[in-house]
């Protein structure tokens, strides 16, 4: 009898055994499934890039146009006179608006990306509305510049897993920023450049703006280009910068 007792109870331990480990199987498969995105590996990009994970000095200046006539002319003839490629994110209407300038910016050379339709959050339409959004910017840039864009920086920024998805269907790779000048608050020139040449790292994607309520944004350019090169970084496109390493979130 007592055989028999140590039995069952082994048999009964063996039991409570699988049973909590099916629980916690289920948890994490469950926690898992609720993940809007895996984490990347080493090497891989995340879904939606804010730098590229690189040792290399190397940093993508990008600017968004979404509004007036005033301040682009005076940035791309910064960066002309100044050699460098950079890349542009511009809104449909705006191009539709004034084309003369959306095309000088792709026969300068500079990389086109689009800032989407309607400047509102993205995340707040169902799935086929953003689509709609991204395909009408999509096809006004082609049209326009002949330049197609596989880069987007959706407007305000905004996301969700939602808006990525969308994007990633139509051929996007979603851009965001880990440097933030604050030229749309013009918040003052030096304030511009103090503040990218202070948070600038290997990798990073610098937000800047050549819309017309930027206003101090090609007074504080030349300096942050002379900057950026007196701490040795190389500046190209963002296209060019994903050629370094893996995007990243952080």
């Amino acid at each position: 009898m007592r055989v028999i007792y140590l039995n069952f109870r082994v048999l009964k331990q063996s039991l409570l055994l699988a049973l909590c480990f099916a629980v916690t199987a289920g948890l994490f498969t469950f926690a898992t499934l609720r993940q809007p995105f895996a984490f990347p590996t080493a090497a891989q990009s995340a879904p939606i890039v804010y730098r590229v994970k690189t040792h290399e000095k190397v940093v993508a200046l990008s600017f968004d146009i979404s509004w007036g006539t005033r301040t682009p002319g005076p940035v791309l003839d910064i960066l002309k006179k100044e050699n460098l490629r950079c890349t542009f994110f511009l809104s449909g209407p705006w191009v539709r608006k004034y084309p003369e300038i959306a095309k000088r910016i792709a026969t300068d050379g500079h990389e086109i990306g689009s800032h989407g339709y309607r400047h509102i959050n993205l995340s707040q339409l169902p799935k086929d509305k953003i689509k709609e959004e991204i395909a009408t910017a999509h096809q006004i840039i082609i049209n326009v510049t002949g330049k197609e864009p596989r880069l987007i920086r959706t407007p305000n920024g905004d996301w969700d897993e939602k808006v990525v998805k969308a994007a990633q269907e139509l051929g996007y790779t979603v851009i965001q920023w880990d440097v933030d000048s604050l030229d749309w608050k013009n918040p003052g020139v030096e304030t511009i450049i103090r503040r990218v040449l202070k948070l600038v790292r290997p990798g990073t994607i610098v937000l800047m703006h050549a819309s017309d309520s930027c206003r101090q944004t090609d007074e504080a350019l030349p300096e942050v280009i002379a900057g950026l090169r007196q701490q040795g970084y190389k500046m190209v496109t963002v296209s060019e910068l994903l050629d370094y390493g893996p995007g990243v979130l952080d």
